[in-house]
């Protein structure tokens, strides 16, 4: 499984990629890739040079079929998905349930809330 991701995966994302997707190898980008897909400009116009240097990683190290996790920036996830799908990769996302607990403290009342993976799910 690619990661097109500004996070590490969590074990529980680590074990259901493995158990329900059989993934055996989880390869994060290369730290200037990474770079590049954590930190894109909302003043740039167009995504469609900034992204070849990724598009050109994948082309290189991705097999028909692999999986490649795309979450980020709309735009460039809009684009990633479509050209992972183009090239016969499998887009997916991680989908998650969101647990809020409030804590009552004097006169406060302190929320939290945690989002905890559910599943990985297709484009």
């Amino acid at each position: 499984m690619f990661l097109l991701f500004s996070h590490k995966l969590t074990d529980k994302q680590i074990e259901d990629a493995r158990k329900n997707l059989k993934v055996d190898e989880f390869i994060y980008l290369p730290k200037e890739l990474q770079e590049l897909w954590s930190n894109i400009s909302p003043e740039l116009e167009n995504l469609s040079d900034y992204l070849k240097p990724i598009k050109d990683f994948l082309k290189e190290n991705a097999k028909p079929n692999d999986y490649v996790l795309i979450q980020g920036d709309f735009g460039a996830t809009f684009i990633m998905v479509k050209w992972a799908i183009d090239n016969n990769l499998i887009p997916i996302y991680s989908t998650t349930k969101r647990i809020v607990k409030d804590i009552n403290e004097g006169r406060k009342i302190i929320t939290i809330r945690e989002f905890e993976h559910c599943r990985f799910r297709k484009y």
